[in-house]
């Protein structure tokens, strides 16, 4: 059985992640459980990078394999912002209200309700021995200004899918199966049940 340290404090992204490794003879433990350590410095420019990042990081703080993800929300009408900002877009310190009107005030600035949008998410697997594995998803989609749903969390409220729905309104089941994160954990678990059988 292998120990993971799962590289996140959001106990969505936690939930998500134990769900999508269940049939893999791994154990994944919270980052909470190593006490209070020093937040990753996630200087890179792309989602694979700070994935890497953060993985490489508290593999090294907690001499355990982790898996670390980057994730975001990519804006057309902005450029691909907020990208790599996205959870501090409105601030450092900002939460998923300030994020959101912010967004919705960029928007807005440009002269438009809407704007199509991507999720994106990359993972990483940084390995006590060097080895790094990495897996992506996307999930496209469409920005408006009506807030939907009281599910998921971060952009989802105005991240609009096919069938009219927000990211909000899914179950976790629905989520995940059109999700970015649900794509990337399903290549990374191929991926990383290939790594373990390996090294057997």
């Amino acid at each position: 059985m292998k120990t993971i340290v799962i590289a996140t404090k959001n106990k969505g992204k936690i939930r998500e992640m134990t769900q999508a490794f269940e049939g893999l003879p791994v154990k994944l433990v919270p980052l909470s459980e190593f006490g209070e350590l020093p937040d990753a410095v996630e200087d890179g420019t792309t989602f694979e990078e700070n994935a890497k990042i953060k993985a490489l990081y508290y593999r090294k703080e907690t001499d355990t394999a982790c898996l670390a993800d980057d994730s975001g929300l990519e804006v057309e009408a902005l450029s691909g912002a907020p990208g790599v900002y996205s959870a501090r877009f409105a601030g450092e310190h900002a939460d998923d209200d300030a994020n959101n009107q912010k967004l919705l005030d960029e928007i807005a600035k440009k002269g438009l309700d809407a704007s199509p949008a991507a999720y994106r998410c990359v993972l990483a697997f940084a390995d006590t021995d060097g080895s790094v594995l990495t897996a992506a998803g996307s999930c496209e989609g469409v920005i408006r200004p009506e807030s939907r749903g009281n599910g998921g969390f971060g952009y989802d409220p105005y991240f609009y899918i096919e069938g009219n729905k927000t990211m909000a309104e899914l179950t976790l089941s629905e989520k995940d199966a059109i999700s970015h994160r649900g794509k990337a954990l399903r290549e990374m678990a191929i991926k990383l049940s290939a790594y373990l059988r390996s090294k057997k």
